[in-house]
């Protein structure tokens, strides 16, 4: 694996976790809230460790199918397609 590549997924893991998590802080305190859409698109461009891990660490959209269902189907679609690419 290139280490740009390397680095750009620890970054964008990082961004998501912390983005999950703050969003699940601003619910708690009624406050103005990330898109869902956004938090998909932050686990589809690579985020999809950060967001599983905030999912389960800070119990957060643990409710909602989309994510539930959502995120881990987006985290084996990468894996396989990574599978792929290193063939």
């Amino acid at each position: 694996m290139p280490k740009s590549l390397l680095i750009y997924l620890i970054i964008i893991n990082l961004l998501t976790f912390f983005v999950y998590v703050d969003d699940k802080r601003r619910a708690k305190r009624h406050r103005w809230r990330v898109s869902e859409a956004t938090l998909i698109l932050l686990a589809v461009f690579g985020g999809s460790v950060g967001a599983l891990l905030a999912m389960i660490l800070a119990r957060h959209k643990t409710r909602h199918s989309e994510f539930l269902i959502g995120i881990p189907t987006i985290l084996i679609a990468q894996l396989l397609i990574a599978f792929f690419l290193m063939q």
